[in-house]
């Protein structure tokens, strides 16, 4: 029960400190990783958790399959239609460069093996507009950017599954993992996939049935139902449930547009709470002896992969776009580490394979300072666009009255 308790004070913080948070450089997110680090054996041990920890593997499986269903329901195929080369650009080019990237470096400066090298790559190629929010929330920043951003974000999550768990099951069998094969992992994926799409598209279909259907208070907890049928299948079945989610959420967004309307604050709720609790325990691991232990390449792979591989690979991808010079600048800086990329560490974590501590250590550390660096940055940027109203709320009284502005949903912190 502690932890529970730890969480509720670290949640009632958060939201009494998110309007300063959107407007400055605190970070919501960062305040549940640091709480998660004060109050674990490293400083105040007021819990106790390892990799090992139940705790850890649960967190992180609840959070990225809401995560991955809510971004597949920003999934907008129309929208893709019209507007689908620069995203696909950064997809196509950009990721793989900043796959390989990280890759090398990793295997030169820091010593482990190319299929590790390129899994530690994978595990850090998805990127999270969280760390971005006074950037792809606000209109006044140009809507190709925003949408480059988005789009990027939202679907590189999902790309990048399917790599990471090949490369952990090609990283080499070790005790309690030798049935992960290849042959086992692409099942998997192929299981979760037809998952995701046949089980939203036959609860759409029974809710047109004219004696079906359900009266508005209840219309939110459609996808809901959605949601925990298929993560429970998945789980009995072994189907991959992150891709399950992901094409799940965007199939019912495709399908009807009126329940993921309906859905949407309390599918954002819901997911906000789940990664903020993998945020919480993912801080529990981030020790003093954890940033002891990574070497002095590890370290200057961290600098090169904030500095220089995602920069200069989506600015390869942005060769001969309409984005300005200030606009393929910003694209390019804000590729923050984020959630994808704690949960698919832990994954790497808890797969027990050959330096998966050390390939764990690297990516927890460069997250970390990911975080710091792209969610204390946002904001000053925000105003070269002339972004002033930063928290979604007018200046003066933050009490007015019940028509005050209400941030955009994808502009929080």
């Amino acid at each position: 029960m502690v932890l529970v308790v730890v969480f509720g004070v670290a949640l009632l913080i958060a939201v009494l400190l998110s309007g300063l948070a959107a407007r400055t450089v605190l970070s919501t997110s960062f305040l549940f990783l640091v709480g998660g680090a004060l109050v674990s054996d490293g400083f105040l041990g007021l819990i106790h958790i390892t990799p090992d920890s139940d705790i850890v593997s649960v967190t992180a499986d609840l959070a990225l399959f809401a995560v991955l269903f809510t971004d597949g329901m920003h999934v907008s195929f129309p929208k893709l239609r019209e507007n689908w080369r620069n995203p696909a650009r950064a997809l196509a080019l950009g990721m793989p460069l900043a796959f390989v990237g990280m890759a090398l470096i990793t295997h030169y400066l820091v010593g482990l093996d190319w299929t590790t090298s390129f899994l530690v790559g994978a595990v850090l190629a998805p990127t999270d507009p969280v760390f971005a929010s006074a950037i792809v929330g606000r209109k006044e920043v140009p809507s190709k950017l925003r949408q480059l951003l988005n789009v990027e974000s939202g679907i590189n999550d999902g790309l990048a599954l399917p790599l990471v768990l090949i490369l952990i099951a090609a990283a080499g069998p070790t005790s309690g993992h030798a049935e992960a094969s290849p042959g086992k992992i692409a099942l998997e994926l192929v299981l979760g996939l037809v998952f995701g799409l046949v089980l939203p598209f036959v609860v759409i279909e029974l809710v047109r049935f004219r004696l079906l259907g359900a009266e508005p208070k209840l219309q939110p907890l459609l996808p809901l139902a959605i949601g925990v049928i298929l993560y429970a299948t998945c789980h009995l079945t072994h189907a991959n449930p992150y891709l399950a989610a992901f094409s799940a959420g965007a199939v019912l967004t495709a399908r009807s547009p009126e329940a993921k309307k309906a859905f949407e604050p309390l599918g954002e709720a819901l997911a906000e709470l789940a990664k903020f609790a993998a945020l919480l325990v993912f801080g529990a691991l981030l020790t003093p002896q954890l940033f002891g232990d990574l070497s002095f390449g590890g370290y200057v792979a961290v600098v090169l992969a904030i500095l220089l591989i995602r920069p200069a690979s989506l600015l390869l991808s942005l060769l001969g776009t309409r984005f300005t010079r200030r606009e393929k600048l910003v694209a390019a800086w804000f590729g923050p580490k984020g959630f994808a990329s704690v949960v698919y560490g832990l994954l790497v974590l808890q797969a027990g394979i050959p330096h998966g501590g050390t390939a764990f250590t690297l990516i927890a550390v460069c997250i970390a300072f990911s975080i710091i660096a792209h969610s204390s940055t946002d904001v000053p940027i925000a105003r070269m666009f002339r972004v002033e109203d930063l928290a979604g709320i007018p200046a003066g009284r933050e009490d007015t009255d019940e028509h005050s502005k209400e941030p955009p949903a994808d502009a929080r912190r």
